[in-house]
C-alpha cells in the first residue's frame, strides 16, 4: 500500500459521489459458470407446474411466481408473471460473481430481488463499475470491471453516470483542479487508474500535484485495469513462464492443491505449471481466488435443484479460463511491489478541494442520472411511465 505523508487524503466517496448497493439475487441458480446450463435451468423450471414450479424457483417475500415486475433496462426478457411464462431463456450476460470470477446471469428481472435498474442503465461497453470489496481483509480493496458486479457488501461506483461513456461520476470540478495543478488534462479512466494504484484501506484516495508521480501511479493503475477488466488482448506470461496443461483434467475434478516445490496446481491427478506462488497465495476478500474460483465449479448441490443443474463433465472453456486466471493473478502480484513503493507527495488534500469548491459536492452527483432515451417494459408488457 502507497505511503502517504498526510491524514487529508479525500475519501472515495467524495470523489467518486454516486454509488448503488449491489444487487441482491436472492436465489443462486440464475447465475453459473456456463451459459447453457443456465438455458437448461430456465426450461426445467418452465416444464414444471403447479408446486413442482414454485419449488424449483425458491420464492422468497420480494419474489413469488406470481411477481409483477418491469423489464430488465436494456435486456429483452418477459414480464408477464412467472407462474404463466414460456418461451426460451433470455440470453445470459457475463457478470462479475465473486472477486476474479466472471460468470453468467439469466437477466430477468422476474428472477432478482434487488436488481438495482439504474445500474442496468448505464451498463454499456464503455462502462467501468468499481466495486468495494472488504477493506479488513487482504487483497484488492477496490476490483474494476466491464461486467455488472454482483459483489457484497460493498457499493458498486460506475465511472460512467450515463451511457456511452458520458458524465463522469467524479466530483464537479475534480478533473479541472487537477488539470490546474498538475499541467494536463487527465480523464475518467486516468482518474480511475490512479485511484486503483493508490486507494487504501479505510478507502481514502491521496492525490498529488506531481505531474511525474502522478504519471507513474497512473501507469501502474492502468496496467492493472486492463489485468482486471480482461477486455481487448488476453494477457500473457513471458515464455518459460505460461501456465500450461501437463497431464489432463479429469472429468470431474473433486480437490485442488499446490506443490509449491514444483510450482505446479494439482486438480486431483490434473497438473497445471508453471503457477507462481503469488498466484496461488493471491486472496480477495479474506479468500484464496483459485480456490474459490474451483470451489464454485465443483462444490455439490442440492439435488433435485435448478442448481443441481450443471455441465456432466469439466469443460474446456473452464480449463482455459483457468490458465487466463491464474496469468491475471500472477501478473497483478508483480504491481504490488511498485504499488506499495509509491510515496505520494506534494498531496491535494480534502481542505483544498474544499477551499477549491469541489467537497463538498451537490447531493444531485449523489443520485442517478435521468437516462431514459426509451420506453421500458412494465408488468405484463405495459410500458412504464418516463
Amino acid at each position: 500500500m502507497p505511503s502517504v505523508t498526510h491524514d487529508d487524503a479525500p475519501l472515495l466517496a467524495d470523489l467518486m459521489p454516486w454509488s448503488v448497493a449491489p444487487p441482491r439475487l436472492g436465489r443462486g441458480w440464475p447465475t453459473g459458470p456456463d451459459a447453457a446450463s443456465l438455458k437448461a435451468r430456465w426450461d426445467a423450471l418452465l416444464k414444471a407446474g403447479g408446486p413442482d414450479r414454485e419449488a424449483l424457483f425458491e420464492p422468497t417475500r420480494s419474489r413469488t411466481l406470481r411477481s409483477a415486475v418491469s423489464q430488465l433496462p436494456g435486456q429483452p426478457s418477459g414480464t408477464e408473471k412467472l407462474i404463466h411464462a414460456s418461451g426460451p431463456c433470455p440470453e445470459p450476460v457475463r457478470v462479475l460473481n465473486a472477486p476474479f470470477d466472471e460468470q453468467w446471469l439469466i437477466p430477468d428481472h422476474r428472477l432478482i430481488d434487488a436488481a438495482r435498474p439504474e445500474l442496468w442503465r448505464v451498463a454499456d461497453e464503455h462502462q467501468v463499475f468499481v466495486a468495494e470489496t472488504a477493506t479488513d481483509s487482504t487483497g484488492p480493496h477496490l476490483l474494476a470491471t466491464s461486467c455488472l458486479p454482483l459483489l457484497r457488501p460493498g457499493r458498486i461506483r460506475p465511472l460512467y453516470r450515463r451511457p456511452g461513456g458520458a458524465e463522469p461520476n467524479l466530483a464537479p470540478g475534480l478533473l479541472a483542479h487537477l488539470s490546474a495543478r498538475l499541467g494536463h488534462s487527465p480523464d475518467p479512466l486516468d482518474f480511475l487508474a490512479w485511484t486503483v494504484a493508490t486507494v487504501r484501506p479505510d478507502l481514502t484516495v491521496p492525490l498529488t500535484e506531481d505531474a511525474e508521480l502522478w504519471s507513474h501511479g497512473v501507469e501502474l493503475g492502468s496496467r492493472a485495469l486492463w489485468l482486471t477488466r480482461r477486455n481487448g488482448a488476453r494477457p500473457k506470461l513471458p515464455g518459460g513462464r505460461r501456465p500450461y496443461v501437463r497431464a489432463p483434467l479429469p472429468s470431474h475434478p473433486l480437490t485442488i492443491t499446490y506443490d509449491r516445490d514444483e510450482e505446479t496446481l494439482l486438480l486431483d491427478e490434473g497438473r497445471i505449471s508453471p503457477v507462481p506462488p503469488e498466484a496461488w497465495d493471491f486472496e480477495a476478500s479474506g479468500t484464496r481466488v483459485l480456490e474459490q474460483w474451483f470451489a464454485t465449479r465443483t462444490t455439490e448441490t442440492e439435488p433435485g435443484t435448478l442448481a443441481a443443474i450443471r455441465p456432466p463433465t469439466w469443460p474446456q472453456t473452464w480449463t482455459s479460463e483457468l490458465l487466463e486466471l491464474i496469468t491475471v493473478l500472477a501478473l497483478l502480484a508483480e504491481l504490488r511491489p511498485q504499488q506499495e513503493e509509491l510515496t505520494v507527495t506534494a498531496p491535494i488534500t480534502a481542505a483544498e478541494l474544499g477551499k477549491a469548491g469541489v467537497l463538498p459536492v451537490p447531493g444531485t452527483s449523489r443520485k442517478p442520472a435521468s437516462v431514459f432515451d426509451h420506453h421500458e417494459e412494465g408488468p405484463e408488457g405495459q410500458f412504464a411511465l418516463l
